[in-house]
């Protein structure tokens, strides 16, 4: 037993290998061709406690840590699920977090003030946002990254000029996953000139005038995670919406990158996981010139370095997420971590493709989907370069 392998862990996968093989494996191929995963499926998920796993109840979760949710990833993709999946169904991962942080630091010492003077409580958008989609009845999304701004936070353009009780929203986001389906957007604004680097949180509503989903952007994988461009011009955005004190947004962002590049670790590493069982079974089945795959010095020495890539890549992420769970502020140790589970994916899902044969390149295949979807895990939430310039600042170099 493990700290990660516990009893009420070990319930918390058969949940969810059960959800997966009830809810999501008859329909997956039709929503990768639909583009994008039904509403229905958040309510469901969140009427068996998965959707809350990682938050706390006293905001509608279902409790957990940050381990909880590395568990339900892992068992996700490794019942048959993907990274798509969960990028669809778990976007309240990146939308959410800020908001409850900020509601709790009220509790603390350093209540914030802000323009105004006004008080930053943030119960409001517990109630309005974070329990709706908790309950599975709201989609939220986040918005970062911007057309002409990539990885780098403090250029963000996009602006909130403050008009009485109101922001005045103007510019634009790109690359917005479920931003088709989203209800609401947390949005990274500039509340002093562009690229300024004073940043604020902004929750906008879908429907506000001003606010336009752009086109659906077809993407190489993640085919059932909707992706959209954003478009914000003179967006009347109540400052009551905004998370916690003005020009907070660049601090509060930073310290979620953990938990999202850890999810992303997860991803990684839980795909070459499912694509050596894939790739070991069609071995064992596939027989050529009269003998099985597997019988062949060859594939069985290939499986059992795509296995071991795939198993070390799991317990590192399992160290640092629990380092990271405990409150430890491990920067560097979380980068490494999310560039040795990709770097194991990347190896394991072009052997596993590559043992499939011209099967493999199918899209009735399950190890094609892996492999398509594997190719955003170095890119999003800090790609691969950027995680080694952490790694490098962590050296002293």
């Amino acid at each position: 037993m493990t700290i990660v392998d516990t009893p009420e862990r070990r319930q918390l996968r058969e949940l969810t290998r059960a959800f997966v093989t009830r809810e999501v494996l008859p329909h997956l191929a039709d929503w990768e061709r639909a583009g994008e995963v039904p509403r229905s499926l958040h309510e469901t998920a969140a009427k068996i406690g998965l959707l809350g796993v990682g938050f706390p109840e006293s905001v509608g979760g279902s409790g957990g840590d940050l381990l909880d949710s590395i568990i339900v990833t892992e068992e996700i993709i490794r019942s048959g699920g993907s990274s798509g999946l969960v990028a669809a169904l778990f976007t309240h991962g990146i939308a959410l977090p800020h908001m409850v942080a900020a509601a709790g630091a009220r509790l603390g010492p350093s209540l914030g003030t802000s323009l105004g003077g006004e008080r930053t409580t943030n119960d409001d958008l517990i109630d309005r946002y974070v329990r709706p989609t908790l309950a599975g009845t709201m989609i939220g999304a986040l918005a970062i990254t911007e057309p002409d701004g990539g990885s780098d936070v403090a250029a963000i353009r996009t602006t909130a000029r403050r008009d009485g009780d109101h922001y005045v929203v103007n510019g634009s986001k790109t690359y917005i996953t479920s931003g088709v389906r989203a209800d609401f957007v947390t949005t990274a604004v500039c509340t002093d000139f562009p690229g300024s680097g004073e940043l604020s949180l902004l929750v906008i509503d879908k429907g506000l005038p001003g606010f336009t989903v752009g086109r659906r952007l077809e993407k190489l994988g993640w085919h059932c995670s909707d992706t959209a461009e954003l478009s914000f011009v003179d967006v009347r955005v109540p400052a009551a919406n905004r998370i916690g004190a003005e020009n907070t947004g660049f601090l509060a962002i930073m310290q979620h990158f953990a938990s999202e590049r850890l999810s992303l670790a997860t991803q990684a590493y839980a795909t070459a996981q499912r694509s050596v069982e894939l790739a070991a079974r069609w071995c064992r089945d596939r027989s050529t010139f009269g003998r099985p795959l597997a019988s062949r010095q060859l594939i069985r020495h290939r499986l059992a370095e795509m296995h071991t890539r795939a198993e070390a890549a799991r317990a590192y992420v399992h160290e640092v997420a629990a380092r990271v769970a405990a409150g430890e502020p491990v920067v560097t140790e979380v980068a490494m971590a999310k560039n040795v589970a990709v770097a194991a994916c990347d190896h394991v899902v072009d052997a596993a493709l590559q043992l499939h044969g011209g099967f493999g390149y199918l899209r009735d295949a399950e190890v094609e989907r892996h492999y398509r979807d594997a190719r955003i895990l170095g890119i999003g939430g800090g790609t691969t370069e950027i995680m080694n310039e952490i790694i490098a600042k962590g050296m002293g170099l």
